[in-house]
């Protein structure tokens, strides 16, 4: 797959060798959750500002692991990945914030009549493994529901099932609650034969609990690098020059949909596709990218800001995290370094 993306879209070699080499790790494996790379390399974008950007698929495994020991120089990831790791003592650091809106989601069947989460009571809910169960715990904690997780707790309120993702796996013989991301498990859920008039759909930041998603990080040391791969140019302007160019990527795949689709379409192969009914490659990720450009649009506050952190909403995510009892204290502030996004709009990140 990296071969894929590297040839289809790669500059002849001459203009390659005039460009910096940089390594983009993602979250997944290609699908419209990443338009906005594909969009900036397809484009030109990137060779524009100077890069030749890799995009790596990964699969199940988290891009902290990878970036921090140097198999890529930046990386796609959640909020709740770089803060846990961050207090784990891995020096990563939050440079843009692609989605300002959580997209994930819990669904269950209308006949099931759990409509809210205080229904979730005496029931099966799932969740994913390795830190994607977060935003879940963190909903059942704001309602005072225990769960099969919690140590110390012999009847608990909510029985937990952990699954591989596939919703076909487990819903809605096996959970009664199944976890969703809005563009992509949830359409594949319809595909299984259950239509969204009778599924009963509940979003997250509905409740206040908006764990952000999609954003942009690297390490401490290739911010701090003065001679980034020899290019005479530090890492924190080659920081911003992907920023940049990854924004101007995602505002042309909001603004053209239709086009983005078919150049994702070139890249997914199998991870394309849907389920059953919705199955077909171009049906799912139609879906997929009406529902992130709604993720990537949303907050009222950064109208013009994209790639901005809300500062307001970040330490609510801080916030989540501690009553969660997954990060003891506040993260250091060198977490996020804002100038990076600065550096790439020409613009003041607020304060507070």
């Amino acid at each position: 797959m990296v071969l894929v993306l590297t040839t289809v879209l790669g500059v002849g070699s001459q203009a390659q060798s005039q460009l910096v080499d940089v390594k983009l790790q993602l979250k997944w494996f290609p699908q419209a959750q990443f338009a906005g790379y594909l969009i900036a390399k397809e484009k030109g974008f990137y060779e524009a500002e100077g890069l030749n950007v890799e995009l790596l698929p990964i699969g199940d495994q988290s891009p902290i692991q990878t970036v921090t020991v140097g198999g890529a120089d930046f990386g796609n990831t959640w909020i709740t990945d770089l803060l846990t790791a961050r207090a784990q003592g891995l020096p990563v650091v939050h440079i843009a914030q692609i989605f300002q809106q959580s997209g994930y989601a819990m669904v269950s069947l209308k006949s099931s009549g759990i409509e809210t989460p205080l229904d979730f009571k005496g029931k099966k809910v799932g969740i994913w493994p390795s830190g994607n169960e977060y935003p879940a715990l963190a909903l059942m904690k704001a309602f005072d529901l225990t769960t099969s997780l919690d140590t110390g707790v012999s009847n608990p309120d909510v029985e937990l099932i952990t699954y591989g993702f596939d919703p076909a796996l487990v819903f809605p013989d096996q959970v009664d609650v199944a976890s969703a991301m809005l563009y992509n498990e949830l359409n594949q859920i319809v595909g299984l034969g259950y239509p969204l008039s009778e599924l009963n759909v509940i979003h997250l930041p509905d409740y206040d609990i908006n764990l952000l998603e999609d954003l942009l990080f690297t390490t401490e040391r290739v911010l701090n690098d003065s001679n980034f791969k020899g290019s005479g140019q530090s890492g924190k302007e080659i920081a911003a020059k992907l920023v940049k160019a990854s924004i101007e990527g995602w505002d042309y795949a909001v603004a053209n949909p239709e086009e983005t689709v078919q150049v994702v379409l070139t890249f997914c192969g199998a991870t394309c596709q849907g389920s059953g009914s919705e199955s077909d490659p171009l049906k799912h990720q139609t879906w997929q990218m009406t529902e992130i450009a709604k993720l990537y649009q949303a907050g009222p506050t950064l109208e013009g800001n994209a790639g901005l952190l809300d500062p307001s909403v970040y330490q609510a995510n801080v916030e989540t995290l501690k009553a969660l009892g997954i990060l003891s204290a506040d993260p250091p502030a060198a977490v996020v370094d804002y100038s990076v996004w600065e550096m790439a709009t020409g613009k003041s990140a607020p304060t507070s």
